[in-house]
């Protein structure tokens, strides 16, 4: 079972974290909700208190923990906030499971392949090259190069899928929130979820990849209005 912890009573509300996140990435926004809904935020496996999986998981391996933690809970419907990885969780229920899901909420979310430049390329050329010759491969950031085997493997299944054939697919309503700044999951990005969703509404912030916390009088104030 998934480390959580609950607010508060009403309707649902679910806050699901980024990669490396974990109940504090959104704790002190979700006390604030908790005097109008029952407000629920988790661990994903491998984060915070919650152990690492035995295995490999994939985006769908996710979201099915969150489907058993709402039953296990006795939670029918509910609002669910995603943000950056927690997005991409939260894409996958409103497009398999849309029955569950009130709203959807995505707080400068993952989930769409990125445009790559020349040097991306290049680099990963470089890197099959050392390979084949024999040398050392190129190795990726430092936050990777610390995780196990089996949260590496689980990173690469999570970054390699490609969730933007789903969007047309959702027919919940839809509020997207976005850094101006973000450099991490690109302004861009939030225009793609923006058109391919059907009906949702965009709404910027100041701020990067955390707006929704460098704005949070704004991102407050919005999703407020969205959840009445």
């Amino acid at each position: 079972m998934l480390n959580y912890i609950q607010y508060g009573n009403g309707k649902d509300l679910i806050f699901l974290h980024g990669w490396g996140g974990c109940i504090d990435s959104f704790s002190a926004i979700a006390k604030q909700f908790s005097t109008k809904f029952r407000v629920t935020l988790l661990d994903f496996s491998g984060f915070g208190k919650t152990p690492e999986p035995s295995v490999p998981m994939t985006v769908s391996d996710y979201a099915d923990e969150v489907l058993k933690l709402m039953k296990a809970t006795k939670i029918e419907k509910a609002t669910i906030v995603g943000h950056s990885f927690g997005g991409r969780v939260a894409l996958e229920i409103a497009t398999k499971h849309s029955e569950v899901v009130d709203k959807l909420v995505l707080v400068d979310s993952a989930g769409l392949k990125p445009r790559r430049g020349i040097k991306y390329y290049f680099k990963i050329y470089a890197h099959k090259l050392r390979v084949k010759i024999g040398l050392k491969g190129l190795q990726g950031s430092n936050d990777y190069s610390k995780l196990s085997p089996v949260m590496k493997q689980t990173f690469k299944n999570i970054v390699n899928y490609n969730q933007k054939p789903h969007l047309p697919h959702i027919n919940v309503i839809t509020a997207i929130f976005w850094g101006r700044n973000d450099k991490e999951t690109k302004p861009y990005m939030a225009r793609e979820f923006h058109r391919d969703i059907c009906g949702s509404a965009l709404f910027w912030l100041n701020g990067g990849h955390f707006a929704y916390i460098e704005d949070s009088r704004a991102f407050m104030a919005i999703l407020s209005a969205f959840l009445l």
